[in-house]
């Protein structure tokens, strides 16, 4: 048994990715999971840059989340994130080309969901 422990130990840690599947699988698993992310790449869409204005806009979103996950669709590549050199410091972040096709998937996603629900209500009235 210390021999297993020993081996757990010196193994690299995970990326979080599950075996097999691809990083983009990965990626919207992530970002769809999280209803602060959706709003935030909504709030980055419509034009808000500054994390303060972000944070400002939407009633329960602190800042610890806010910059987690605006680091995290950096590192996705969905947003790119521009610093300015000015006093005090200011930051903006853009969808990047990646970014505006990736919301372009969750635009397809939202549709097929509310045709999804449509269906739903039109099979349940056909049950009445």
């Amino acid at each position: 048994m210390l021999g297993v422990m020993a081996t757990r130990r010196s193994m690299p840690k995970s990326s979080g990715q599950r075996p097999g599947r691809p990083a983009v699988h990965a990626m919207l698993e992530d970002v769809l999971g999280c209803k602060w992310t959706l709003t935030i790449i909504d709030l980055v869409r419509r034009g808000v840059k500054r994390p303060g204005a972000m944070q400002r806009s939407v009633a329960g979103l602190t800042q610890k989340v806010l910059n987690e996950r605006l680091r995290k669709l950096a590192r996705f590549g969905i947003l790119e994130k521009h610093c300015f050199p000015e006093v005090p410091p200011r930051v903006e972040y853009e969808l990047t080309d990646f970014g505006r096709r990736f919301v372009g998937v969750l635009d397809a996603i939202d549709a097929l969901a509310r045709e999804a629900a449509n269906l739903g209500f039109q099979q349940a009235r056909k049950e009445r």
